[in-house]
């Protein structure tokens, strides 16, 4: 394939904005090579200012759940932009899609919508402190969280592939509040909480990681997370950012049976506009502002376009009985299909999948952290990754992130996503 006007624009970009991108893991850093400018995208496809197609297998890092340009959606933007795009004032649409959400989710009475999942997550660790008069949280190495100051201790995914874990611009003041655990590792979590008696306001966790590849909780982790923070009086947050009503409808909370405290949205609940939001009991969000003593603003939160994009969305997820089973019934044929090409030819891999998230590592082990995540052979990576762009197969330009699969891929698109892989391993 031909990338000349991507190189052109990507030449471009850098003269004015750092590094070319607005987000760091796009610009193939940790591949080599020239991001891809992308054009326009439909269903289950992308297609780059090249004029090349891809199967896509990032959907904008999951929001993408429908496909992308999903009528619904479309239509409902368009319609609510002929409106009035913001107003700085409440809307009625802003309650509907509030009272869809909740009706989705275990475990939230009230919700609050912002403008990201970093805004999300930073406004929940926020409230999480005000609520238990805490001050520390504990996080986990490998996952991420946004880029808000406490979060990027031993992140993931991007700030990984750039070598910089705990990030310059980040206080030693707010990091010694954030306390590192190992994912998977209950035993670990108690170590911390003995060692922090009566200090630690939340746990802030994604219930299944996407950031170091999708790595699924072990079997009783979650259930040992709330039984420790019911014991220690520790708030249990579930970021589900990624996980929210792609994995179930009600997500991690739904699929696994374990409560969160407070749980964080973003990419689906907007319908892959900006949005993001957190959630959680009564007594809980009560302490926000303005009936609460925990201040949380955002001029553009609950923007009407993002509101009307998220609830087509849910609407349609919440009325789809299918869906969940489809997605998952086409990740387990692509599961398949991806380790018998590897298979045959000899590869070292590992591939962990959930729901309608997986990824493949290139280990001998299994993947159940970040020290086993890193384990795995990036040289490897970069000529899959490559291999596959060069087949019209479009995956994260990092080990570290997870594929998301979406309803609008077809058996068609799956079957060359596998003959793409076993041509590929060939090289490998």
């Amino acid at each position: 394939m031909l990338y000349q006007r991507s190189s052109a624009l990507f030449k471009e970009a850098q003269s004015v904005i750092p590094g070319g991108v607005n987000s760091p893991v796009r610009a193939f850093n940790a591949v080599g090579g020239t991001p891809i400018f992308a054009k326009s995208a439909k269903g289950a496809y992308v297609f780059d200012e090249d004029g090349n197609r891809f199967i896509d297998y990032i959907n904008s890092w999951g929001p993408m759940l429908l496909g992308h340009a999903f009528p619904p959606v479309v239509d409902a933007v368009i319609d609510k932009a002929k409106q009035g795009t913001s107003f700085g004032m409440p809307t009625e649409i802003e309650t509907k899609i509030a009272e869809l959400a909740v009706s989705m989710v275990p475990n939230i009475d009230k919700i609050r919508f912002v403008n990201s999942g970093t805004e999300a997550c930073m406004s929940a660790i926020r409230l999480a402190r005000g609520y238990t008069k805490k001050d520390k949280i504990i996080k986990f190495a490998g996952c991420y969280h946004g880029h808000s100051d406490s979060f990027l201790i031993a992140a993931g995914s991007g700030a990984i592939t750039f070598g910089t874990p705990n990030s310059p611009g980040v206080t030693e003041g707010t990091a010694k509040d954030t306390l590192l655990a190992t994912y998977n590792d209950i035993e670990n979590v108690k170590e911390l909480i003995n060692a922090n008696k009566d200090s630690i306001a939340a746990i802030i966790i994604e219930p299944v990681a996407g950031n170091m590849g999708c790595i699924p909780p072990v079997d009783g982790f979650l259930e040992g997370l709330r039984k420790l923070c019911d014991d220690n009086n520790i708030l249990l947050i579930f970021d589900e950012v990624m996980t929210g009503f792609r994995l179930a409808k009600g997500g991690v909370q739904e699929l696994k049976g374990v409560k969160a405290d407070i749980v964080c949205f973003g990419k689906v609940v907007g319908g892959g506009l900006p949005v993001g939001a957190f959630a959680s009991r009564n007594e809980i969000m009560n302490y926000l502002a303005p009936i609460g003593p925990v201040y949380q603003a955002g001029t553009l939160s609950g923007n009407p376009l993002a509101m009307a994009a998220g609830l087509a969305m849910l609407k349609e997820i919440d009325a789809d009985k299918g869906l969940m089973n489809r997605l998952e019934e086409k990740t387990k044929y692509l599961h398949n299909g991806i380790e018998e090409a590897l298979n045959k030819n000899n590869v070292i891999f590992t591939i962990n999948r959930i729901g309608s998230m997986i990824s493949v590592h290139f280990s001998d082990e299994a993947v159940v952290d970040f020290d086993s995540a890193a384990k795995g052979n990036n040289d490897t990576f970069k000529k899959f990754f490559h291999g596959m762009l060069s087949l019209g197969i479009y995956i994260a330009p990092s080990a570290f992130e997870t594929w998301f699969i979406t309803d609008a891929l077809t058996y068609e698109d799956l079957n060359e996503t596998i003959a793409a892989v076993e041509q590929v391993a060939k090289t490998l």
